[in-house]
Parts: C-alpha cells; structure tokens; sequence
C-alpha cells in the first residue's frame, strides 16, 4: 500500500477480503490528525463506486464506521443518521458510513435498519461503503483490536470524521463497539465548527446553535466591539484581565 499523506490512494480487489495477511501486510497506519488532508479512496458502495474526494466535492462531509451490519447498535445509528438527512442537509453536508463487510451484506441490512427505526424510506439516502479489506478502516487507524470478526479480524470501531471544504480534517470522535453515538451532539459540534470557520469566535462548554459565543483572544476588546456589532460582554474576574468575552451568535 502506497500512499502519501495528502491523498492516499487506497485500491480494492488486489488482496483476498477477510484475509489476515491482507491486514498484516499494509504497514504502519498514517493517523488523520486535525488540519491534515483528509485521504482520497475508492470503494464500492450501496449506491455504487464511490470515489471520496469527488463525493464530498465543495462541500463539509461526515464519513462514520460501524463494527458490523446486523447488529443491533450499529442498527439504531444508522436509522437515527437517516432520520438527520434533511439536518446534514440544511448544513450542506456529505455523509457516508464505511464498515469491513461486503456491499451485498450492506444491502440485505438496510431493509432491516428501515423496519427496526420505523423509517417511511425505501432505501437510505445515504451510502455504506464496503470496506471488507480494510484498508481505509486500517489507514485511518478504526480497527479495535476487541471485537473481530469469524475469521479473527478486527472490526471498525465507531468513528466520526468530519471534513471541511478543503478537505481537511476539522474533528475526529472514538467510540466504543458498545456505546452508540450521540447524533444530536454530532449536529451541535458541527454547527459550532461551520460557525467557528469564518468568525473569530469560539463555543464555550455546552453551547448549542442560537447561543452567546466568545470572542477569540486574537482579538483585542476594542477590535471586538467594532467587529461584532449586535455587542461584547465583558465578564469581570479576579485577575482584571479582559479574556471572557461574549457576543450573541453571529449569523
């Protein structure tokens, strides 16, 4: 596997799927680390060939992994994705799922995701990308080791990776096979990061879309008060020094 950490070009078919020397063979992970370029791939997918850097052309994008398809976890996640495509929508973005299985066992699960979530679809709107070499899952360091497969391999661990425009990692999350993801908190996240992209504010803890941001450091008091014009609040503390700053959200 061959690859550089700008695009890395990650190819299926050329090694047995489910096969341990397959996975032992790749070498070293390259970890994303915030602000890098996120790596280009190909892939098969529920809704055909995906090519990663042309789905998510010009836009923010969500690619997530599950451990395995059938599995009651991963089913309730991928329904509550499905239920949040207009949200991702109104924010202009991409979302793609990925996890080690075949596109064909993807496919027979949907039906299954769409009955357990009691959605009004026919299929999702969304695609699973097959990933049964492991490839992406391994470039991307989403194995866990603790849960594998029949054959002994390790299974995605459920990851979230939110890329920019650029293309660029802005956040990663790491969760447990045994604990779902909180998409509601994916939504306030990625509002913040959309938000925080063009203005020189920041969110403090528990923020959610509609509240008082804080200025950055970056900017003086005075600069604040020019550049925010619905107003800064100045919150007094012991020290004297002006660093708790608030302004009304503002877009």
């Amino acid at each position: 596997l061959l690859c550089a950490p700008a695009a890395l070009q990650l190819t299926c078919g050329a090694l047995p799927p489910h096969s341990s020397w397959a996975y032992q063979s790749f070498g070293e992970a390259m970890p994303v680390h915030l602000g890098d370029a996120f790596i280009d791939f190909e892939a098969d997918s529920t809704q055909g060939k995906l090519k990663w850097h042309e789905f998510i052309e010009g836009s923010w994008a969500i690619l997530f992994s599950h451990p395995d398809d059938f599995t009651p976890v991963c089913t309730t996640e991928l329904g509550s994705v499905q239920v949040l495509i207009p949200e991702f929508e109104k924010r202009g973005v991409k979302v793609a799922a990925l996890s080690c299985n075949i596109c064909d066992s993807h496919k027979a699960w949907i039906a299954d995701i769409i009955a357990a979530n009691k959605l009004s679809v026919d299929e999702l709107a969304y695609p699973i990308i097959a990933d049964p070499q492991r490839e992406v899952a391994h470039a991307l360091g989403m194995l866990d080791d603790s849960v594998k497969d029949d054959k002994g391999m390790p299974m995605t661990c459920r990851a979230v990776f939110i890329i920019g425009p650029d293309k660029k990692l802005k956040l990663s999350l790491l969760y447990p096979a045994s604990t779902g993801r909180n998409f509601g908190e994916i939504i306030r996240v990625l509002d913040s990061l959309q938000m925080t992209a063009g203005l020189s504010v920041a969110t403090p803890a528990n923020w959610k879309s509609g509240d008082a941001c804080m200025v950055l450091p970056t900017l003086s008091t005075a600069e604040a008060k020019e550049k925010f014009t619905k107003g800064v609040d100045v919150m007094p503390v012991p020290s004297g020094k002006e660093y708790m700053r608030f302004t009304p959200d503002p877009r």
